[in-house]
């Protein structure tokens, strides 16, 4: 029998259940089934329990010998409660791991999706073999995962690594309920809040952009949108990457300076846009962060790639094992 691990992704518009097999170079993504979140959380657990006993029994050489579960917080990791995050309503105090527990007798554990990326790229990616490391999600929102002295820091009440609640300025975008915080600047959302108000004072000067045609459209602008115009050349374009990147390297700076990591991993945005966003990270954390820390600090795009999010849950499970080996 072949022992493989499986995951659960728990998102606000879809699912996902896979299932993994580690081989010599990191994990392998070996079956993936996706799916619209159903309307209730006991609709949504059972389908994923459903979906994975035929991903198991499809193959049947396959061993199951744990579970890990990666969803938006809050949660309560040590209970297996998942408490009532924004984009999954309904799902207050729910216990996801009871159920999965009965019914496949094997270890499952739950984290939520920034400390779940930290641990696959710690075990499989840009921060493997390291002992000190952050993963920031730069994505939707401005997220991270602290890997501490060789173990996952969570924090009392799962609560660390909310560093998107940051403020970094006074006054700036709203990001996390905060103008001006670190997710404000750095996220999707921030990018585009942040790129409608510099198109809007471009466009009063007289100036013309390629991010949008007219003051009509600006409201359709998005993170995509400004990231493509920017590598084409754009003025606006650069000049508002620029301002992203500054203020990414000054939110590293706090981490460097706070936390002496090896590794900053860094997914999502930065990882598609490296070239934009580098020179202005590096400049600002030379300017902003202790020398001695920052020497001994790399910060590197995500080393899955696209496909942190599909191997993150995976990770939880192998980190499940590992914790109760020790």
């Amino acid at each position: 029998m072949i022992p493989v691990l499986a995951g659960l992704d728990i998102g606000g518009t879809k699912c996902a259940v896979v299932l993994g097999l580690e081989v010599d170079s990191g994990i392998e993504l070996i079956a993936k089934k996706s799916f619209p979140t159903p309307d209730t959380p006991e609709k949504a657990l059972e389908l994923m329990m459903d979906e994975l006993e035929k991903l198991i029994f499809d193959q049947e050489e396959l061993k199951l010998i744990a579970i890990g579960i990666s969803c938006g917080g809050p949660l309560d990791s040590k209970r297996g409660l998942i408490l009532s995050p924004p984009n999954l309503p309904h799902w207050d105090s729910i216990d996801c791991l009871t159920p999965l527990k009965h019914r496949f007798r094997v270890p499952v554990a739950v984290q939520n999706d920034a400390n779940a990326c930290a641990l696959a790229e710690w075990k499989w990616g840009a921060g493997k073999g390291t002992n000190n490391m952050i993963f920031l999600t730069f994505g939707t929102g401005m997220g991270a995962g602290f890997i501490l002295d060789g173990r996952l820091y969570s924090g009392t009440n799962d609560m660390a690594g909310e560093v998107g609640h940051v403020r970094l300025e006074s006054d700036g975008p709203t990001g996390y309920g905060k103008s001006g915080s670190f997710e404000g600047f750095c996220s999707g959302g921030g990018i585009a809040r942040l790129s409608q108000t510099m198109v809007k004072e471009w466009f009063a000067e007289g100036k013309l952009t390629s991010i949008c045609s007219s003051s009509e459209d600006i409201e359709a602008i998005t993170a995509k949108t400004v990231g493509e115009a920017a590598q084409a050349g754009d003025e606006l374009a650069r000049e508002i990457y620029k301002v992203v990147g500054q203020k990414l390297g000054r939110g590293l700076a706090l981490l460097v300076d706070i936390l002496n990591p090896e590794k900053i991993v860094i997914g999502s945005i930065y990882l598609r846009q490296e070239e934009l966003l580098k020179p202005f990270v590096i400049e600002e954390l030379q300017k902003e962060a202790l020398p001695y820390s920052l020497e001994v600090c790399t910060v590197v795009p995500s080393g899955l790639k696209e496909n942190v999010g599909d191997l993150a849950s995976l990770s939880v499970a192998r980190y499940s094992l590992d914790i109760k080996s020790k």
